[in-house]
């Protein structure tokens, strides 16, 4: 994984905005797969587009579109579609982090089916055995280059690891507390939590993230969590920013919440 990161430097950078550069921000959480969730979530937000009439709306999605559910082929389809047409950053996360890296290092399939890999390749009509020797390995990498569309792997190699505008700071897991945000290792953008989750630390901006499923989203002083398990609750979140104000758009029969 981390032979992975070192390539990724320079590859997908991260993208920075002026400091007073405010917009209307749509942070969506981890999708895993779940095609019908994304529809949704699509839809409510461009509904509030159309009744708020921002003036400068931007998407973020921060990440984890991939495994675990069965839609993974479909998901990257809809975000590279969509991107085309609308204000749209999408950023890097561990699962799409881990199939790059499968590409590349075929041996590492036994740790990304552990993360609901499996899920994936089926999306893209292939099956591994259930204990593939290296040349069964190697040949299934390559298999999954061949079956995926050019533009599916186009779009992951350029997801950017974070995203700053105006007060805020998107990434997928997290930061490391103490280190300034442009001294932050790939790593932990990609993968904290522990350290990260409990600090009360002010990080220089708001952190919205994903990566560590909660019930609810998570609303703090420091840090907004939109991860809400969507794999297994089916409740896909996005927190719309503007400014100061916080509202949460959510998937299912629940109404907007502000915070």
């Amino acid at each position: 994984m981390r032979s992975l990161l070192r390539r990724m430097v320079g590859q997908t950078g991260d993208l920075e905005h002026d400091e007073s550069d405010e917009a209307c921000i749509y942070a969506v959480g981890d999708i895993h797969g779940h095609a019908n969730l994304l529809h949704e979530i699509c839809a409510r937000i461009d509904a509030d587009i159309r009744k708020s009439r921002p003036a400068r709306p931007i998407q973020v999605f921060l990440g984890d579109y991939i495994d675990r559910g069965p839609d993974s082929r479909d998901v990257i389809a809809i975000l590279d579609q969509r991107r085309r047409t609308h204000s749209m950053v999408c950023l890097l996360g561990n699962h799409e982090a881990c199939l790059l890296e499968f590409l590349v290092n075929p041996d590492m399939l036994a740790q990304w089916r552990q993360f609901g890999g499996l899920q994936t390749l089926m999306s893209y009509g292939l099956t591994p055995s259930l204990n593939p020797d290296a040349a069964e390995r190697r040949a299934l990498a390559q298999a999954l280059v061949r079956q995926m569309p050019p533009a599916h792997l186009a779009f992951l190699r350029s997801l950017p690891i974070s995203y700053s505008r105006g007060r805020y700071f998107f990434v997928h897991a997290g930061v490391r507390p103490g280190v300034a945000l442009k001294q932050q290792r790939k790593e932990d953008l990609l993968w904290i939590r522990d350290d990260f989750l409990v600090s009360e630390d002010d990080f220089g901006k708001v952190v919205v993230h994903g990566h560590t499923p909660m019930q609810e989203a998570e609303l703090l002083r420091n840090r907004i969590n939109v991860d809400t398990g969507a794999y297994a609750t089916g409740r896909l979140t996005c927190v719309k920013l503007e400014g100061a104000q916080r509202t949460l758009l959510m998937t299912g029969n629940r109404a907007a919440r502000h915070g």
